[in-house]
């Protein structure tokens, strides 16, 4: 009997496996992380909204600097430069739990950052280059439903092993003897679990994976073009939004609605669980409908979101609205099959570094400043995150309804071949 391809060695070993290979392993560190930290912060190291505010800061200073991952291709390849970050994250999250001072809590999670942040740059690069453009969509799509696998199983874990608590809840309910298996790991050894096991991965990628060939030369200096103006506006903006989900949606769930680690845990393998099912069918639609038309319904969808996150009084409530809020940001998928559309080949690298910078140029900001805001109004900062839905939905409305090279907005006095040097740039 003939084995099936997707068993066979030649497939595992393709970019694509490694690509998913890899999403599943940063989401392990990365979302472990997130899962332990507000309760962590709280109570270990007494933060309040201005704390948090200042470490989630931090966090996207690593993503404020990805341009000056392009300085470093001459010297180590993507791929390699790939694993070497991913490795960084694991380190990064791995040391988090055992320095629960504020000092040492920024420190270890300004190099988990790095790790995450230089990784995404590479992983963006590499997937836009290796990946056919009609197959694009549908891969980005299932890298997501491999990043949603891997931090459910590292949620999973953190449920049965953190306290024991959700195994006597179980117990109670059921009158089963469930017991709590002797587990209550606590903090320490699930932030190191977590980051030992992406380790593992990068080093494993490293050994295992063939060096793959990009079809083309990757300019290996940083430059902004003209026609790409809409990519970075959407790019910048998308920034801006995502603070206010990953920094003060979850706090929201903590501070107002007093979800403890167990509550917190649920309400993510919620979206994860959405999101295995979901994020397939996100990326055929996005294949079927367009770019255009997937940006207008997800930031139509995040106004209503963010609005009721400011209104909102009830826990279940607020926590539909987080599942919502993260199903709509799947639809982001198509900031990247629009640029790998409009983009020359050889772009790809040097925009993804710039375009990652400018991701964050907001994102450095935001959760500092927002945290004043949430002393005095929690209600105001997602009333702002509205807002600025509302913006990247005015600019998704400029998007063509086939992109292409030359055809890259619908405002075409705009679009030129000039380039603005950030660095020293090639002629066109």
């Amino acid at each position: 009997m003939t084995r099936s391809p997707l068993f066979s060695l030649a497939a595992w070993r393709r970019p694509e496996a490694m690509l998913i290979l890899m999403a599943m392993a940063m989401a392990v560190s990365l979302h472990g992380w997130f899962a332990l930290l507000n309760n962590f912060v709280v109570e270990r190291a007494a933060f309040t909204g201005k704390e948090i505010g200042f470490l989630q800061s931090i966090r996207e200073i690593p993503g404020f600097l990805s341009f000056a991952a392009i300085f470093l291709l001459p010297f180590i390849r993507e791929q390699n430069l790939a694993f070497v970050s991913l490795a960084l994250l694991g380190i990064g999250t791995a040391m988090t739990g055992y320095f629960p001072t504020e000092i040492m809590l920024y420190t270890t999670t300004f190099i988990m950052s790095v790790g995450f942040h230089y990784y995404e740059t590479m992983n963006q690069s590499l997937t836009l280059q290796l990946i056919e453009k009609k197959r694009t969509a549908q891969h980005l799509a299932r890298q997501l439903m491999a990043a949603s696998a891997g931090t459910l199983l590292i949620f999973v874990v953190i449920m049965l092993t953190f306290d024991g608590a959700l195994l006597r809840k179980l117990e109670a309910v059921t009158g089963l003897p469930v017991g709590d298996w002797g587990l209550a790991l606590g903090y320490e050894p699930l932030y190191l679990a977590a980051g030992l096991f992406t380790l593992a991965v990068a080093v494993f990628c490293k050994a295992f994976y063939p060096q793959f060939e990009a079809p083309e030369v990757q300019t290996k200096t940083l430059f902004l073009r003209r026609r790409y103006w809409l990519y970075y506006a959407l790019t910048f903006m998308g920034g801006a939004r995502r603070q206010i989900f990953m920094v003060f949606a979850a706090f929201l769930m903590v501070e107002k609605f007093g979800y403890d680690v167990t509550a917190i845990t649920l309400l993510y393998m919620a979206n994860l669980v959405a999101n295995i099912f979901v994020a397939p069918a996100i990326g055929r639609i996005i294949a079927r409908i367009g770019e255009r038309r997937a940006l207008i319904i997800e930031y139509i969808g995040l106004i209503g979101v963010f609005t009721g996150y400011a209104l909102v009084d009830d826990h279940l409530w607020a926590a539909g609205l987080y599942i919502l809020d993260h199903l709509f940001f799947a639809f982001a998928i198509a900031i990247k099959t629009y640029f790998q559309k409009i983009a020359d080949p050889k772009d790809i690298a040097s925009t993804a570094g710039v375009s990652f910078t400018i991701n964050h140029i907001a994102a450095v900001g935001i959760p500092a400043a927002f945290g004043f805001i949430w002393l005095t109004d929690p209600g105001l900062v997602f009333y702002i995150g509205a807002g600025m839905a509302a913006v990247s939905l005015a600019l998704a409305c400029f998007v063509p309804r086939d992109p292409d090279q030359g055809n890259e907005t619908l405002i075409k006095r705009f679009d030129g071949p000039a380039v603005r040097p950030v660095g020293p740039s090639p002629a066109e």
